[in-house]
């Protein structure tokens, strides 16, 4: 049996994880309660398991943390972008 298979189907599982929390976001417009720090951590971790994964030549794992690593890249673009949306409009407050 190719441990590959094994890889490639925890990674999938992987990927998925993080989809609900894309899609609700974006459905909603909005990350008021989403911390940016976790998907800054997610990021950084799966660049490292990238790398890793190329210098092993491992199929599963490039596939998986290139999935993950751009998920948590969007997460963090809609972060940014629905925290300036909540903000437009608003009247600054004075002193």
């Amino acid at each position: 049996m190719n441990i590959e298979i094994i890889g490639t189907a925890a990674g999938i599982l992987s990927c998925i994880t993080f989809m609900p929390q894309v899609l609700r976001t974006w459905k909603l417009k909005s990350a008021d309660e989403i911390s940016p720090v976790m998907f800054v951590i997610a990021m950084i971790s799966t660049l490292l398991w990238l790398i890793y994964g190329i210098l092993i030549h491992s199929f599963s794992m490039i596939f998986t943390n290139i999935v993950v690593c751009s998920l948590s890249l969007v997460m963090l673009v809609m972060i940014i972008a629905f925290r300036d949306n909540k903000n437009r409009g608003k009247v600054p407050e004075s002193k």
